[in-house]
């Protein structure tokens, strides 16, 4: 049975009371984690938002996985000495899969992660064709194929690995257009005909720059289906470990500021887009990945 990487340390335990105006850090190596945190930000809008890409490292699908670990650990240690958050949402597959055991281990803070959402899919489908969109290093994931058998093994998976979804996201983010066929090829493995008639009723969406792109996805499918986005369950859990968010009259009112490593990719045009998400404030943290991470 593959460990829930959504469960929280006993630093919070189950929430019997809310926690008032939470510090809440949302991490992801780009701007994926965007979709988790609008869907995070609905459930506890009274919370004290910090948004941090961790852009230096993007995409972390192409480090080695020691390295990736250790750059996740050696960065998270810089923002929670200084921001001290009351809770983190690693909103990344990537990162979740593989360093969350680590972050517990060393940290007191209570974490929250994002897994492909296999479940959810399985109990949804019809016609028991379920497809998981997400990069080629979720699809390899021996972690990917535990949360498979252990909750779709009734259905049939087709594992599709899209190299270049999350750059687009990233594209659109910050103002470039992307053509309707490179969007398509990326997808088009996940529509599946079975020889009795059956089609793919569920695609999971195993990345969170993946769910930015959902209108495209609608508007390009061969046939309508079911996209499971695993952020509401994300906003769900946090709500299990902080509590209800108390009624305010002005509670959506203070500022988020998102935090990037590297900041080469911040241009006007996605300030502009952050800014219509309720990122108003931008800053650098300069962490180079040479300097953090070898």
């Amino acid at each position: 049975m593959p460990i829930d990487l959504m469960a929280g340390t006993t630093a919070l335990g189950a929430a019997t009371e809310s926690i008032q105006e939470p510090t809440i850090l949302l991490f992801d190596s780009g701007l994926g984690g965007l979709t988790v945190f609008e869907q995070v930000r609905r459930a506890r809008p009274d919370a004290r938002y910090l948004y941090v890409a961790d852009d230096a490292a993007f995409p972390y699908g192409r480090l080695p996985e020691p390295i990736l670990i250790e750059r996740v650990i050696a960065v998270m240690e810089r923002l929670i000495g200084k921001h001290a958050p009351d809770l983190v949402v690693v909103a990344c597959n990537t990162a979740s899969t593989l360093v969350l055991p680590s972050l517990r281990e060393r940290f007191t803070s209570s974490f929250v992660g994002v897994v492909p959402p296999i479940k959810p899919a399985a109990a949804a489908t019809r016609s028991s064709l379920i497809s998981l969109l997400a990069t080629p290093g979720t699809v390899a994931r021996a972690y990917t194929h535990d949360l498979i058998a252990t909750y779709a093994s009734a259905c049939n998976v087709t594992l599709v690995g899209a190299p270049n979804l999350a750059n687009f996201a990233e594209a659109e983010l910050a103002g470039s257009a992307v053509d309707d066929e490179a969007v398509s090829r990326e997808i088009a493995g996940c529509f599946v005909t079975a020889d009795d008639g059956r089609r793919t009723d569920v695609v999971c969406l195993a990345c969170t720059h993946y769910p930015l792109l959902l209108p495209r996805f609608e508007l390009l499918a061969p046939w309508p289906v079911t996209w499971i986005d695993p952020a509401p369950a994300i906003a769900k859990r946090v709500l299990h470990l902080l509590g209800a968010s108390p009624p305010e009259p002005d509670r959506m009112s203070k500022p988020v500021r998102a935090i990037f490593t590297g900041g080469e990719g911040v241009s006007t045009a996605l300030r502009h887009s952050l800014a219509s998400r309720g990122l108003r404030e931008v800053a650098i943290e300069a962490m180079p990945l040479s300097g953090i991470a070898s």
